[in-house]
């Protein structure tokens, strides 16, 4: 998405690796665009080391292309200069990639290239960016092994409260981090969310806009609730909000969390397409746009508790995936007649599913939890709350449809800032136990 940090890391990158290296923007200087109209990749660069009066090497420069999106012609040429120049090092960005890709005239240079995909800064990143080390260090470090900290908790926790409102956003995060001004990420919230919302006239008619701006509005403040259209607009046809709302997936200001009720792997093997939830792409500005403010640090939550713990987690799973993959979020529900059960994520480890239940407090039933074991005949749930880490194995009558099954199972509980740490523990309690 925009403005999640991809330049300055690439640029950092670069500094460090790199004897020098060549930027190409195509929104600053749209006259380069020309260059890429060359399948010849040793002539683009002996232009470019004119143009920029700079020494291109191959072994030691980064050549790097912002906004390549906006010259899909560059994203073909990529090709070229994999087969004519194949040691030259290359990086492209954009934020709006997603949308040059889905509709790019020419052959995609696949197996030349490697993607990358990058998030707003996680709750960990986070704890790094306010110098907090230590924190982040104990958190990773935890295994079972010891009790957690009571006192270490409650610090965490300060700094989760925090996270929730200001977010991922990197400009929002060094404003606090350097200033400690609340106010300020206000601001900054609101510059990013405008400037997100100009961006919608580079995907569509006015209409196709006005759309996105209805299903952007109503996915920030609707986290974890089933999108039904009708609940957006009930005067606008289906097919257009649904059109609206692939063009913001694509520009990844929203993910999808599909229905899925697969019992093992491949995850995706039963999925219901027409049964999906959302997450926004960042926490801190879907409280913005919700209007929702950082009052007390002695309360978490707010009266929108459930929706924002569930952003959270699904936020630190998507940036918790290895950075060449494209996770896809999943969850499972039942609507049946006295008997509707819900699992907000249902995740993935190694070749096993796991349902994860969300709390924001530190209580709250495990009746869906169960129904899922139950049905799927898996015995190890994840549930995470505000509570401190533990793991036990449980016994429970659980009834579905006409039967009544006595289930044992296992229940992992971590707090809500252990998300990230999900599939290490489950790893780890593996090679200690069958699961």
């Amino acid at each position: 998405a925009r403005q999640v940090g991809k330049t300055y890391v690439i640029e950092e990158f670069a500094k460090e690796n790199f004897s020098s290296y060549i930027k190409i923007n195509f929104e600053e200087r749209p006259e380069l665009m020309k260059l890429f109209e060359k399948n010849n990749a040793k002539l683009i660069i002996n232009e470019l080391s004119i143009l920029f009066n700079s020494d291109i090497e191959i072994e030691n420069t980064l050549i790097f292309i912002d906004e390549i999106q906006i010259c899909p012609k560059a994203i073909h040429s990529l090709r070229y200069f994999f087969e004519q120049l194949p040691n030259l090092h290359i990086i492209a960005a954009g934020s709006l990639l997603d949308h040059a890709l889905n509709e790019i005239q020419y052959s995609m240079p696949v197996g030349r290239v490697e993607f990358l995909y990058m998030y707003p800064m996680s709750f960990k990143e986070f704890l790094w960016a306010n110098d907090k080390l230590k924190l982040a260090e104990y958190i990773d470090h935890f295994d079972f092994s010891d009790n957690f900290s009571e006192v270490i908790d409650k610090q965490i926790r300060e700094f989760l409260r925090y996270y929730f409102f200001i977010g991922g956003m990197p400009e929002a995060v060094k404003q606090f981090t350097q200033y400690n001004n609340l106010i300020e990420v206000s601001r900054i919230h609101r510059n990013i969310i405008t400037s997100i919302k100009y961006d919608f006239s580079k995907y569509g008619t006015r209409k196709q806009q006005e759309y996105m701006n209805l299903v952007f509005l109503y996915g920030a403040k609707n986290i974890g609730r089933k999108v039904k259209y009708v609940n957006i607009n009930r005067d606008i046809r289906s097919i257009a909000l649904k059109e609206a709302s692939e063009k913001l997936e694509l520009s990844r200001l929203i993910h999808l969390v599909k229905h899925t009720n697969a019992s093992g792997v491949p995850i995706n093997s039963l999925i219901n397409p027409e049964h999906f939830k959302l997450v926004f792409f960042d926490i801190g500005l879907s409280n913005h746009v919700s209007k929702i403010q950082l009052v007390d640090l002695n309360e978490l939550m707010t009266i929108n508790e459930g929706m924002l713990a569930e952003q959270y987690v699904g936020q630190e799973l998507l940036a918790g995936s290895e950075s060449h993959l494209d996770p896809e979020l999943y969850y499972w529900n039942r609507e049946e007649k006295n008997s509707n059960a819900e699992i907000d994520f249902i995740y993935q480890n190694k070749n096993k599913l796991y349902p994860i239940e969300v709390k924001a407090g530190k209580i709250g039933t495990l009746k869906s939890l169960q129904i899922y074991l139950a049905e799927k005949k898996l015995n190890v749930g994840i549930r995470l709350n505000l509570d401190l880490p533990s793991i036990g194995d449980f016994n429970a009558s659980v009834r579905t449809g006409n039967k009544t099954h006595d289930l044992n199972y296992k229940l992992i509980s971590l707090p809500l800032y252990m998300t990230n740490r999900i599939s290490n523990l489950l790893t780890k309690l593996l090679d200690k136990e069958s699961f």
